[in-house]
């Protein structure tokens, strides 16, 4: 678990760094602006299975749109971060009961030494791709703005991979 925090921190520092005013002024774009949204998602098919194609946002980022457990959540795709990284407050839109979460895991990000909830989550959709039983963790508000996709959803894939400049998810 120790060494699992160190990756998980790793990916936070990270982001940590380029999210919170990155993540801030996608997340709170105005839905029906879809036009000038950084980050558009579009269901393909290839391989031989489901797949999404993300385009890179501001930065270069990967921004889209998730659905956790049947509701929906701007996220960052974060190789760097070993699981879903979740602020409290989308944590509560998402329906995970906050109050009741034990935050004793401990997390190196920017903002310093962090306490958060492991959580399990049923279901991590993004376009055609769905995936269950998915580990993430809730973070304080004040060191995430929003949600990280890590590597805990990203390893039940049967593929990932960044190709002329696009992410493509295979499932």
């Amino acid at each position: 678990m120790l060494v699992r925090m160190a990756v998980f921190a790793g990916g936070i520092v990270a982001a940590a760094m380029v999210l919170p005013g990155l993540a801030t002024s996608y997340l709170e774009r105005p839905q029906a602006d879809t036009a000038a949204k950084p980050a558009q998602t579009s269901a393909a098919k290839y391989a031989g299975g489901n797949g999404v194609i993300m385009q890179p946002g501001p930065g270069g980022h990967f921004l889209g749109t998730f659905t956790i457990n049947g509701r929906k959540a701007d996220g960052m795709v974060d190789t760097g971060a070993s699981m879903i990284a979740i602020n409290i407050s989308t944590a509560r839109k998402l329906g995970i009961s906050t109050g009741s979460l034990s935050f004793t895991a401990r997390a190196n990000t920017a903002n310093g030494i962090v306490k958060g909830a492991s959580v399990m989550l049923d279901r991590v959709e993004i376009g055609t791709i769905t995936v269950k039983d998915v580990e993430a963790m809730v973070l304080p508000d004040k060191s995430l703005s929003g949600m990280l996709v890590g590597m805990s959803f990203l390893n039940k894939l049967s593929s990932y991979r960044v190709e002329n400049g696009a992410l493509h998810l295979t499932r």
